[in-house]
């Protein structure tokens, strides 16, 4: 947050204008972001079964082709997203996940167009924590996807975002994010343009250690 802060008075001190908006539904995007992915992809993979598309598993017969080909095709967070998005468009759920996650990504959309119209772009930090080591939280799914709070909203909303270098915590790299209306990716690659006048974040690299060499 304080690297934000900071990132927040480079973007005034380049002549811009700060005013507080609000995103009350943006609390909720990514279990709806959760929801709606996992059931597309789900819907979308669908069709890799070996028959046509992708890899084919031989097998003894059609239905051990496909568990076989399945199983070994996709990775774990693939059959992870598959198994979570054929339970949510499953009849009896449909309407209790996959309808009402459509109805809250309509509230956040409105969320957004709401401050548009009090500002030209939303400043939000990119991830909430530093980068973590390499396999550090792969054992916890749900970790991993709440590092995703700050840009799942911009897919839900169907508007552009840009990422910008935004210091260093730790000796880690941070980002600073600007979501913009939609199809206005001009106003923010301008915005993003001042800001790296202003700074040098995007010119530095993060320091060498014996642990990020390892």
């Amino acid at each position: 947050m304080a690297a934000f802060r900071q990132s927040l008075a480079d973007f005034e001190a380049a002549g811009a204008r700060t005013v507080e908006v609000a995103l009350p539904h943006a609390p909720h995007a990514v279990a709806t972001y959760y929801i709606v992915a996992t059931a597309e992809a789900s819907s979308n993979l669908a069709r890799f079964d070996g028959v046509r598309y992708g890899l084919r598993v031989p097998a003894e017969d059609l239905r051990h082709m496909y568990g076989e080909t399945r199983d070994r095709g996709f990775g774990a967070e693939v059959k992870r997203r598959i198994i979570l998005g054929t339970f949510v468009l499953s009849a009896g759920y449909y309407d209790a996940y996959y309808l009402r996650a459509q109805q809250v990504r309509t509230l956040i959309r409105r969320d957004f167009e709401g401050a548009f119209r009090e500002c030209d772009v939303v400043a939000m930090p990119t991830t909430p924590t530093p980068a973590f080591r390499l396999g550090e939280k792969t054992a916890d799914p749900l970790q991993m996807y709440l590092e995703d709070i700050f840009t799942v909203p911009a897919n839900l909303a169907g508007i552009p975002g840009l990422s910008l270098p935004g210091g260093f915590v730790r000796g880690l790299p941070v980002g600073v994010q600007l979501l913009g209306r939609p199809f206005d990716e001009t106003t923010l690659l301008r915005i993003g343009h001042a800001y790296q006048q202003r700074t040098d974040h995007h010119l530095k690299q993060p320091p060498e250690t014996n642990e990020s060499r390892g």
